[in-house]
């Protein structure tokens, strides 16, 4: 019997990766670990910045109508699935890093951006400095503890965020789970890092996308 498959990232995209597992013919336990929610911001001046640094489809989900003031700007962007947000949200996409955050900075300083803007989370790896001249909050995520989180048990767990692998260790040791009945698949290699030891096994799939992984946990899955 196929084992199940955890999916921890919040809503909506929490049921957006549960359906295409299910569209797969296996089992999907929706726990997502964190609530994201807008924070009021200030837009700032486009003309300042030459171009926009995005690391999370949140970004442009919760940043509202303060957007469009900035769509001069070409993105930087961690991932398809940010990239992909943040084209359906009106920007040019100038580079889709696969890599993670620390990368696509070096990526960025490398074409020669000297003045980025970080439209981020409350809390973020990127801060001001180098490439980027200002970092701006536009949405905040707050942990949870999914009511049905012994259902992780002997599972399949997706990890697509640093914040997520560390969330997620602390409530399978708090709730007296073995993590070594369950296997993890990291969307990168800081992300299995943040989860700690003793799982039953850690995949990090090569490329950077929920088809990836959704890829690998089948494997382990079946």
């Amino acid at each position: 019997m196929s084992r199940a498959i955890a999916v921890l990232r919040p809503e909506p995209g929490n049921r957006v990766t549960a359906a295409a597992i299910e569209a797969r013919g296996r089992i999907a336990i929706r726990l997502p670990l964190f609530e994201v929610a807008p924070v009021a911001w200030e837009v700032p001046d486009a003309q300042d910045f030459d171009a926009l640094i995005l690391t999370s489809a949140n970004a442009l989900r919760h940043g509202g109508a303060g957007l469009a003031a900035l769509h001069a700007l070409p993105v930087y962007a961690v991932g398809a699935a940010t990239a992909d947000a943040a084209r359906r949200s009106g920007f040019e996409v100038r580079l889709v890093g696969t890599e993670g955050a620390e990368r696509l900075l070096a990526d960025v300083a490398a074409a020669g951006v000297r003045q980025a803007l970080h439209l981020a989370g409350r809390e973020r790896t990127i801060a001001a400095g180098g490439p980027v001249a200002a970092v701006v909050t536009v949405y905040a995520s707050t942990r949870r503890t999914p009511p049905d989180i012994a259902r992780l048990a002997g599972g399949i767990a997706l990890v697509q965020s640093a914040r997520s692998g560390s969330w997620l260790g602390e409530l399978v040791d708090s709730h007296g789970i073995g993590r070594s009945g369950i296997a993890l698949v990291a969307v990168s290699a800081a992300a299995a890092m943040a989860a700690g030891p003793g799982w039953e096994r850690v995949v990090t799939p090569a490329a950077m996308t929920s088809e990836a992984l959704i890829e690998a946990a089948i494997a382990l899955a079946d």
